[in-house]
């Protein structure tokens, strides 16, 4: 029985996921692993790729697009190792990650769930994990007090834009670009929700994983590269699933009064970015921003008509 299992979901990424399956066997460290793939499809060649240049790979093949959580969960079901890594297809190792991630696991048995110091290309740290969200976060992220008080503990706390990454301490969410998971965690808590097609899965999971007790740290002991937009390189569809998701989040985690609270703060700030980016577009002469308001009202109109929503054309998301 393997210590590590790390599963790669893959839709499209052949160069990425040929980089990134490349720093694990030479970056990795010095673990007892497993790697599974589980291509959704894909239709650039990266499966024969992988059964070609990386034999030990086990390939898991769905006929079609299935999603993150969907594909994760097929890797999930076929792993014997006791810890079990969720890794993006755009994620690069550095330095003994999984080895010091594995390791940290084992000294901390509190830890059901952890996630790692992410690095932009450049070296440049990158979010790494989140709280909650709540009616303080939604308020602040629906009027941009996130941004115009980033070290407040209150107005940063979603984004834990106060947090030097320097230090281990529990959070409740870690990204899901690398999302080390023991395996009773899953064994108790179930699989990951499938209804999420793309993000916000892990918010989810981990909130129930917290309702059982397991805990979710942040260790900065292991670096990762995410380049992030591996499987989705269009803005506008990114910017849609991502804001979808999180509306699907409010409605099934939120309950009583809180729940019509949450999503009219979220509909609030979607409506505001609209204008937003609007005005912004107009007064500078940035196209760009012009198409960002543009999709933030698509965003607006999927939540005030679900049949509109990006997710009816699921199979075309990446």
């Amino acid at each position: 029985m393997a210590t590590l299992s790390v599963i790669i979901v893959n839709f499209n990424t052949r160069e990425l996921i040929r980089r990134c399956l490349e720093t694990i066997f030479h970056d990795g460290g010095n673990v007892d692993l497993e790697v599974i793939v589980v291509d959704n499809g894909s239709t650039d060649g990266s499966a024969g790729m992988i059964r070609q240049e990386f034999p030990s790979v086990k390939m898991l093949s769905n006929r079609e697009n299935f999603g993150f959580a969907a594909g994760n969960n097929r890797g999930i079901q076929a792993a014997s190792g006791r810890y079990i890594l969720l890794l993006n297809s755009d994620t690069e190792i550095l330095d003994g990650a999984l080895e010091k991630a594995v390791a940290f696991m084992e000294r901390t048995p509190l830890a059901g769930i952890a996630g790692c110091r992410l690095l932009n290309r450049d070296g440049t740290l990158q979010p790494s994990c989140r709280s909650f969200p709540s009616i303080g976060n939604l308020f602040s992220e629906a009027f941009f007090l996130y941004r115009a008080f980033p070290r407040s503990a209150f107005f940063g706390k979603y984004y834990m834009s106060f947090f030097d990454y320097k230090s281990t301490r529990e959070v409740d969410v870690v990204m899901g670009a690398f999302m080390m998971i023991r395996k009773e965690v899953f064994d108790d808590v179930g699989m990951l929700d499938a209804s999420y097609f793309m993000y916000t899965e892990e918010t989810e999971f981990c909130l129930r994983a917290r309702r059982r007790g397991h805990r979710a740290y942040f260790t900065p002991d292991a670096r990762v590269i995410h380049l992030g937009g591996g499987a989705v390189r269009d803005e506008d569809r990114y910017i849609r699933q991502v804001h979808e998701s999180q509306f699907q989040f409010l409605r099934s985690s939120f309950h009583g009064l809180r729940k019509p609270i949450a999503l009219m703060l979220k509909a609030v700030g979607i409506a505001l970015r609209v204008i937003v980016y609007s005005v912004q577009g107009f007064v500078t002469r940035e196209p760009n921003l012009i198409a960002k308001s543009r999709t933030y009202w698509r965003v607006l109109r999927a939540f005030m008509f679900p049949g509109e929503s990006v997710y009816a054309t699921r199979n075309a998301a990446a």
